[in-house]
C-alpha cells in the first residue's frame, strides 16, 4: 500500500463517522463527540502523511510540535504552509478540540485534508 491509499483511509473513514454518526441537521451536525472524532481522524490522516514526507520530524519521544511541521513545509512549499496551518485550525483545534458543529468547518477541514495529502502523494 502507498502512502495515498493509506491516508485516504483516514479520510474515508472521517467522512464515514461524520455521515452515518453525526447526524446532520439544517447545516449543523448534532453529535459533538463523532465531529471531534472525525476531526481527529482527519488530522491523524494528515499526520501519517507528514511523517512519511519529513520522517525525520517524527523520530524520538512524544509527538513532535506542529511548528517542526510548519518548518519543513515551509522549507518546500510556502503556498502549502498555508493549507497546513489552515488545516490544523479546522481538523485539530476546531474539530478534534472544540468540536464545533458547524458542517462548513468539516467541509474545509476534509477539503484541507485532500490538498495536502495529495500534495505528499505526488512527492
Amino acid at each position: 500500500m502507498n502512502i495515498k491509499e493509506i491516508t485516504e483511509k483516514y479520510l474515508y473513514n472521517a467522512i464515514t463517522i461524520l455521515s452515518e454518526k453525526a447526524g446532520k441537521e439544517e447545516g449543523f451536525y448534532k453529535e459533538k463527540k463523532y465531529v471531534q472524532m472525525a476531526g481527529n481522524t482527519l488530522w491523524n490522516g494528515v499526520l501519517e502523511a507528514l511523517n512519511y514526507k519529513f520522517p525525520q520530524i517524527s523520530k524520538g519521544k512524544g509527538s513532535p510540535d506542529i511548528e517542526k511541521y510548519k518548518e519543513a513545509v515551509a522549507k518546500e512549499n510556502k503556498k502549502m504552509l498555508n493549507h497546513l496551518q489552515t488545516g490544523y485550525n479546522y481538523m485539530h483545534l476546531y474539530m478534534g478540540y472544540d468540536g464545533d458543529l458547524n458542517y462548513q468547518t468539516s467541509r474545509t477541514a476534509i477539503v484541507e485534508a485532500k490538498i495536502i495529502i495529495d500534495w505528499v502523494a505526488k512527492g
